[in-house]
């Protein structure tokens, strides 16, 4: 579907995998996509343990770790991706963080709920911003003309049902989000004089 990412939950969820199963999966993928391991409140050790046995290139940590733990994982993990709800008074701290990418995500991840995208004002315009929270292909495009982020994060606003992406969806979601960002980029793009994030620089 040319998505620049992909990512496996193994945070408790119906979306939750096996670290057997995605090795599998990885093995398959074109080397120039991006594999996240996506994790909430888990210790940071297996984290660090999880995407080198599978073979990931990068760490979603979604459940508000401490500062600590995040570093923990920064320091073993290539790319580490730092996700908070929109509103959280931290996100303002975002630019000293030592992650990757930040991800805003509504105040229930998963849940498949908009939130007010002006809430992501308050991250440092220098910060990779990854932009999530009820997106789907009817709204992607908006929502990447308002905050013109670094990437666009979906679940379920392409699924068929709970847990099962429907692929139409999926290309359609893919498909508007880099028009949008091609039409803002042709404009001139706005990033504090950097291009648009690489994946492939990090592997």
């Amino acid at each position: 579907m040319d998505a620049d990412a992909v990512g496996f939950v193994f945070a408790p969820s119906q979306r939750r995998v096996r670290p057997e199963d995605v090795r599998d999966i990885v093995k398959r993928l074109p080397h120039e996509t991006m594999t996240v391991g996506v994790f909430r409140n888990e210790r940071p050790e297996t984290v660090v343990e999880t995407v080198n046995k599978v073979g990931l290139r990068a760490a979603q940590l979604h459940g508000g770790e401490p500062d600590s733990e995040v570093e923990y994982v920064t320091q073993r993990v290539p790319v580490v991706i730092r996700a908070l709800p929109a509103g959280d008074e931290r996100l303002e701290g975002a630019a000293s963080w030592p992650t990757d990418l930040v991800l805003v995500d509504g105040p229930a991840p998963g849940s498949g709920q908009v939130f007010d995208w002006s809430l992501t004002t308050s991250v440092p315009t220098s910060v990779r911003l990854l932009l999530a929270g009820g997106l789907d292909p009817d709204n992607v495009t908006a929502a990447v003309q308002q905050v013109r982020p670094f990437g666009v994060d979906v679940s379920s606003g392409v699924e068929a049902s709970p847990g099962r992406k429907d692929p139409v969806k999926v290309r359609q979601f893919v498909e508007r989000a880099r028009q949008a960002a091609a039409a803002y980029e042709a404009d001139g793009y706005e990033g504090g004089g950097e291009p648009p994030y690489d994946w492939m620089a990090d592997r």
